[in-house]
């Protein structure tokens, strides 16, 4: 699995930049994968979790032991496959997952000559909360509004 701070896009890489318009028509897409993407990262998450509970348990482990911390191995390898395969289809995208468990994603759009970032949070009920421009701190939030598209 991706470790969170490379999920956001390289400096130079040239993302394909996206149009307002274009991106308010994939928000229900979005959704899907966004979700899709959610769930994958938090179902990795709990079998990571299991596997930890039942290395962590003392003495020598028996064979029922065993088994499920051999199928919880692969239970993760499954995820981790199903979550791979949710970032390459956001990637293909040129949409990158800024943080999976709540939900946000950045789509790539022109601001004048600067590179700049449609803020998507899932569970929002217009789906494009806000931008951003590309050296602004992540946690800054500019109302679309500011964006005059």
């Amino acid at each position: 699995m991706r470790k969170q701070s490379d999920q956001r896009p390289e400096p130079s890489a040239t993302p394909r930049l996206w149009t307002y318009e274009a991106a308010l028509s994939a928000v229900p897409y979005l959704r899907a994968v966004v979700g899709s993407l959610r769930e994958h990262w938090l179902h990795v998450r709990s079998v990571r979790r299991q596997i930890r509970r039942l290395d962590s348990r003392p003495g020598r482990p028996d064979r029922q032991t065993l088994i499920r911390r051999a199928l919880a191995v692969q239970e993760l390898d499954h995820a981790d496959a199903q979550l791979e395969e949710t970032f390459d289809e956001l990637k293909a995208i040129d949409v990158f997952c800024l943080d999976p468990a709540q939900g946000l994603a950045l789509i790539p759009f022109g601001k004048g000559d600067e590179l700049a970032w449609y803020v998507f949070d899932l569970f929002s009920p217009q789906g494009l909360e806000a931008w951003r421009f590309h050296g602004d701190p992540l946690e800054m939030r500019r109302p679309l509004e500011q964006n005059a598209a």
